[in-house]
């Protein structure tokens, strides 16, 4: 018989965040009950994040010296990156990986939506790498990798030729599509939504009319800026225009983009976030949770949801000083502040 666990504190519930002190009730990894507690103790429990865009097999090249183009970096077949790879030994590549995870469990985030390279090969790497863990992972696949994943993740329109046969190969096989687009220039964005995609990563630099025909189709966004500026396609707030995509109703969802260059920490994410882009702090926050949609989950505290999220107690730093935790937890939290962790596959 499966055991309850009661966790009590001053809980973020629902999509906007409203602080109650309540008694959480977990069975069977699902949240039963939320009843309230006008005792429960000054921690707060915050929704879990999910990081809506990596590439974990980038680990074994992790702080490579950005040197060069985008082409000549990222872009297959032959960007330093993917000639990194090739010539990786398979256990490195998944202990890699693990160690990625098990960082991103311990800064907060219970899942992730992965572009894996390396065909089946890669796709089962980091199968491999996660088994074990309390960690989701949605992974996009390549180069043939997309039949034993959840779904195709192309890299740009325009450097997989034949790209609209393989999109088809992959919805007769019931797989999702995910495109980067958008991330240096405009020109590959409306092929991309040509092909009714189920997420678009950067959108750096998409246009008014591409941001509305985005919001039209219910395609979710996933901006990764720290990526984007460290990588030199933007050095403004304008790019990514994520005050207009909000304005035309798009889902924006966080993520960290290549360990390669950017470690997969999600407060790291969401501080660069506010201090560049100046959004809400409840925006904020909830872009570094709605990543869970794409595994078919909320990803907050409300009844009938998977249980993901974690504690932070303010009174053992200066945190016990905030007049709003939602900001405080994105601008000033990190890790070091979370004290308990509830992750249920």
């Amino acid at each position: 018989m499966k055991s309850s666990q009661v966790i009590s504190g001053q809980a973020l519930l629902g999509d906007e965040f409203s602080l109650e002190p309540v008694d959480i009730i977990v069975h069977g990894g699902i949240i039963t009950a939320i009843e309230d507690n006008p005792r429960a103790p000054p921690v707060w429990i915050c929704p879990a994040f999910f990081n809506a865009h990596t590439h974990l097999g980038d680990t074994v090249a992790m702080d490579y010296p950005v040197q060069g183009s985008l082409d000549h970096l990222v872009t297959p077949p032959n960007g330093i990156k993917h000639q990194l790879l090739a010539r990786t030994p398979h256990q490195d590549l998944v202990d890699g990986m693990r160690a990625s995870i098990t960082g991103m469990i311990a800064t907060g985030t219970h899942g992730c939506a992965d572009f894996r390279e390396g065909g089946i090969g890669g796709v089962r790497a980091l199968r491999e790498a996660a088994n074990g863990l309390a960690f989701q992972t949605e992974i996009f696949g390549r180069d043939g990798g997309e039949t034993e994943a959840d779904g195709l993740g192309i890299s740009s329109a325009r450097d997989v030729p034949g790209v609209e046969k393989q999109v088809k190969k992959a919805r007769s096989l019931n797989k999702k599509i995910a495109f980067h687009a958008g991330e240096r220039d405009t020109k590959d964005i409306d092929a991309a939504l040509a092909c009714e995609p189920d997420l678009l990563v950067h959108m750096t630099h998409a246009t008014k009319k591409q941001i509305r025909e985005c919001a039209d189709q219910q395609t979710p966004i996933a901006i990764c800026p720290r990526s984007n500026w460290l990588l030199g396609v933007t050095s403004s707030a304008r790019h990514p225009p994520v005050a207009l995509m909000l304005a035309h109703g798009c889902t924006l969802l966080l993520g960290t983009d290549n360990v390669m260059f950017t470690p997969p920490d999600m407060f790291l994410e969401m501080a660069f976030l506010h201090a560049v882009y100046h959004l809400e702090p409840r925006q904020i926050l909830r872009s570094a949770v709605m990543g869970a949609t794409l595994r078919g989950t909320s990803g907050f505290i409300e009844k009938g949801a998977r249980a993901a999220f974690f504690t932070l107690d303010p009174s053992l730093s200066a945190l016990r000083f905030s007049h709003d935790p939602v900001a405080s937890i994105i601008k000033r939290a990190g890790s070091a502040r979370i004290v308990h962790s509830v992750f249920n596959l």
